[in-house]
């Protein structure tokens, strides 16, 4: 017999709600909550549901001050392939994929890590691709104040791969731009700087 045990801490009130929601939903279904391998699904769902909205209790530009350093550094920083996994807030299935994040500082620069942990806390809420971009792009230039700033985003989403149109190798992108980043010459080097393997 196995001695590993694997904790988490989640708010009790919480999960059992939402668990009590989930045993409802499996009995909707036509399932036997009761059959073993069904026995602690509705509270792993609860948890899981809980973890996947964590973000909506961050605050993605505290993330960003709490490593915010006065730098002279101008030139273009580029963080890419960050990985990224989402609900959509219509089906509430994952949809997932990379970010690509740019900006030009403008006297102060950011710890690197905390580019991708602004991604995290935006990705883990219900969302859609299109306003995730956004958030990423705002609270950066809004916290930063830097020259300009450039998302790009490719995802697959699992509500047009597993139900729907069921078009399995299809991909979304999305950008935005502010500042230098609305000249072409920029978002050109942009492009080709997330789209060219350095390693």
């Amino acid at each position: 017999m196995s001695n590993y045990k694997y904790t988490e801490e989640y708010d009790a009130e919480h999960t059992a709600s939402i668990s009590k929601d989930y045993l409802h939903i499996l009995q909707a279904l036509g399932e036997n909550p009761g059959r073993e391998g069904l026995l602690k699904t509705p509270e792993r769902a609860a948890k899981m549901m809980q973890y996947l909205t964590s973000g909506g209790c961050e605050k993605p530009a505290e993330i960003l001050r709490s490593a915010m350093f006065k730098d002279p550094y101008q030139q273009m920083v580029v963080v890419k392939d960050i990985e990224l996994y989402s609900l959509c807030e219509h089906h509430l299935l994952p949809f997932y994929g990379k970010a690509h994040i740019a900006y030009i500082p403008n006297g102060h620069i950011v710890g690197l890590s905390k580019i991708p942990r602004v991604v995290d806390a935006f990705s883990r809420r219900l969302q859609v691709q299109e306003r995730l971009t956004q958030e990423i792009l705002h609270c950066i230039q809004d916290t930063l104040e830097p020259i300009g700033v450039a998302v790009v985003i490719e995802a697959s989403h699992l509500c047009m791969q597993m139900r729907g149109i069921q078009k399995q190798n299809s991909v979304t992108t999305t950008s935005a731009f502010t500042g230098e980043f609305l000249k072409d010459a920029t978002r050109k080097e942009f492009i080709s700087l997330i789209s060219t393997k350095l390693h």
